[in-house]
């Protein structure tokens, strides 16, 4: 069973979202394999001490976006879509731009100056890849 999937009561977003971005998670790092199956609704529920609603709210929102697929008598499991981690990484690079964003923002950063610092960020990630090539 998946029981490392985390619920924060200060958390301001609900329960279904955390849940999903978790399972969304470990499916784009490759954690979660395809085909994997997950707990049963109620497992998860018992599990995470929340309500059986709240899990199923999570499975049919992850299985309306492909993530996973339930059969009828045999449970959920990891969908088997190969595109699913570059889909996913998508997702959570354009969340954490906007969080990006709204943190410029805050420092009274111009769009100018979030871009220097992003593009500076990423040629950092550069060098330190071709330095670990080198070595």
């Amino acid at each position: 069973m998946h029981s490392d999937i985390v619920i924060s009561q200060s958390d301001g977003r609900p329960m279904y979202l955390q849940i999903m971005e978790q399972v969304k998670q470990r499916v784009a790092v490759g954690e979660w394999s395809p085909g994997e199956e997950i707990p049963s609704i109620r497992q998860l529920a018992m599990a995470l001490r929340v309500s059986v609603i709240t899990i199923k709210r999570a499975y049919l929102e992850l299985e309306r976006e492909g993530v996973i697929v339930t059969q009828h008598g045999k449970g959920s499991m990891i969908a088997p879509n190969p595109d699913l981690s570059a889909r996913l990484y998508d997702e959570e690079f354009s969340e954490h731009l906007e969080k990006v964003a709204q943190l410029g923002e805050l420092l009274g950063l111009s769009s100018e100056e979030i871009a220097r610092r992003t593009k500076d960020a990423l040629n950092r990630l550069n060098e330190a890849r071709l330095t670990k090539e080198n070595v």
